[in-house]
């Protein structure tokens, strides 16, 4: 299903950044089995399904597809993720359901691509849509179809994503119908019942091996605009013998910005966090999820209620991984990194080619932390979302942009025993003949990437648009977007990541390789390290 979505998708974000996810769940709505794309999404498919089967109950037949996007609505995530769902059925009844997620270039709302940082209302956000049928006993909502692509700026890119979604969907219910028909629908139920235990099974086991206690830890995410005020992320993790909890009283309360977390996301970040220390292969599905618990007041930055805008929610995700990889450190060190640069960086840029809208996001990764045993990595996705820079030739012959420079930045990495990942630079420049605009989603510039024992922190990001000669300053997280003109230049540096141990204990074999790669100076091996060549 996740191979079938990326080679239908029409648009970037889709096919190239691979921000999507599939699943197959059984007839409660669990989670079976899920695609290897974006592990944020793990368990927010049965907070969908079970608010879509509590709504329309006895009113699902063969054929029927459903659409839904709505964190108050229809459990979603935020407006840009559209669940295209469908039943399996045998004789007679629901026996599984496909379903598949994908995040879509453009929903509406007063920012182009939806990822609205200064909307103080879920209505400023976009299109909101409730579980529907877009397909009823096989015939199209024609009416649907129709609202959806009068209210996004690019509707040929989210038409096209939508019916990947459907090709997806298809498959999932053909493999699905290929091992009923090998095996029996008995035989097949029964081994899916037996995989949600057996994850239970293996998750408890892996806990019993953790040390009993209550970890605190406490994250921050720069904030909103021109004149942030933080904003906390809070959380406290108990491991109770086989089962653990997390609980996020302490965290601010909802912010008028588009930050702010739906529970179901919330909780999906927490499974990510954990998923990533077991030691045994788990099986992606429900099972996991019994022996967690994930609490958060309602009206907070991490449970937010409506009308609370979320477009840019994934940023608090990524934030909460890092805050439960800050309390897990103190139980189990050796399996956690150093914080690095946070989850993606997202610039958005939109406006017209040939009299029609474009609209370009890219989820730009990835800087990681260094661990107990090796240097943090660079060039790779953060955990939380499995996704990809986008291809630079892919981007200049499609938009009005050019890549002027993509590296890395030397001497960036926090130092330690093992040093952190380095900066990475990615700097566009705008070609388009009209006024574009640009916006920007990214973190870490005043609470930068902390490191762990004997450490030292990573640098920020810096982030310049560059008009005319002139260069500004860009916020973290910009609330209002800027305008563009041709020849106007948005450069990106990353936040880098955070050192592991002290820099005291760094091998010379390391400093020199270092050095000859061009990673650090002769200037940073002797004021980090006290090594001269």
């Amino acid at each position: 299903m996740a191979l079938m979505l990326m080679r239908a998708a029409y648009s970037p974000i889709v096919r190239d950044s691979m921000d999507y996810s599939t699943a197959i769940c059984d007839a409660q709505g669990q989670t079976l089995a899920q695609g290897v794309t974006t592990p944020m999404h793990l368990g927010s498919f049965f907070d969908a399904m079970q608010f879509l089967m509590r709504h329309f109950d006895s009113d699902i037949h063969e054929g029927d597809v459903f659409i839904g996007n709505d964190p108050y609505a229809a459990a979603g995530q935020h407006l840009p993720d559209i669940y295209i769902i469908e039943p399996i059925f045998h004789g007679g009844k629901v026996v599984a359901w496909t379903t598949t997620l994908a995040h879509h270039a453009d929903v509406g709302g007063i920012v182009p691509g939806s990822n609205a940082l200064g909307a103080t209302e879920i209505y400023q956000e976009g299109l909101r849509l409730p579980f529907l049928k877009l397909y009823d006993r096989g015939g199209i909502n024609a009416a649907i179809w129709e609202i959806i692509g009068l209210n996004v700026r690019v509707p040929e890119m989210v038409y096209g994503d939508l019916r990947a979604q459907m090709a997806a969907s298809r498959a999932g219910r053909k493999s699905f119908g290929d091992l009923v028909a090998r095996y029996g629908i008995e035989t097949v139920l029964e081994c899916a019942e037996e995989l949600h235990d057996y994850a239970e099974r293996i998750g408890r086991a892996e806990i019993r091996d953790l040390p009993n206690g209550t970890f605190h830890f406490t994250d921050h995410m720069d904030g909103l605009g021109a004149n942030p005020e933080p904003i906390v992320i809070q959380l406290a993790v108990t491991i109770a013998d086989d089962t653990i909890s997390v609980d996020f009283a302490g965290s601010s309360l909802q912010v008028q910005g588009g930050v702010n977390t739906p529970l179901p996301f919330t909780k999906a970040s927490v499974y990510t966090a954990l998923r990533s220390v077991m030691q045994s292969e788990i099986p992606n599905c429900h099972g996991f999820e019994r022996v967690v618990t994930v609490t958060a007041p309602k009206g907070t930055v991490v449970n937010s209620v409506h009308p609370a805008p979320c477009g840019a929610r994934g940023i608090t995700g990524y934030r909460v991984i890092d805050a439960m990889f800050g309390a897990l450190a103190q139980a189990i060190p050796d399996r956690v990194t150093a914080d690095g640069m946070g989850g993606s960086t997202v610039p958005t840029f939109a406006g017209e080619i040939e009299g029609r809208a474009f609209v370009f996001t890219e989820t730009v990764m990835g800087t990681w932390g260094a661990s107990s045993t090796h240097d943090g990595q660079v060039g790779v996705p953060h955990m939380g979302a499995n996704q990809a820079n986008v291809p630079i030739e892919m981007i200049e012959s499609t938009y009005p942009l050019r890549i002027r420079r993509y590296g890395i930045v030397p001497d960036t990495g926090g130092a330690g025993r093992h040093r952190g990942g380095n900066s990475f630079i990615r700097e566009y420049e705008y070609l388009g003949e009209t006024e574009g605009l640009m916006s920007l989603r990214s973190d870490k510039r005043d609470y930068r990437p902390h490191g762990l024992y004997g450490r030292q922190k990573g640098t920020g990001p810096v982030s310049h648009l560059i008009q005319w000669e002139e260069m500004i300053e860009l916020p973290v997280l910009v609330t209002e977007p800027y305008p563009l003109k041709k020849g106007d230049i948005f450069r990106h540096i990353s936040p880098s990541g955070g050192g592991f141990g002290a820099p005291s204990e760094r091998s010379a074999n390391d400093i020199r390789h270092d050095l000859e790669a061009g990673l650090i100076s002769a200037d940073t091996a002797m004021r980090d390290y006290g090594y001269t060549a």
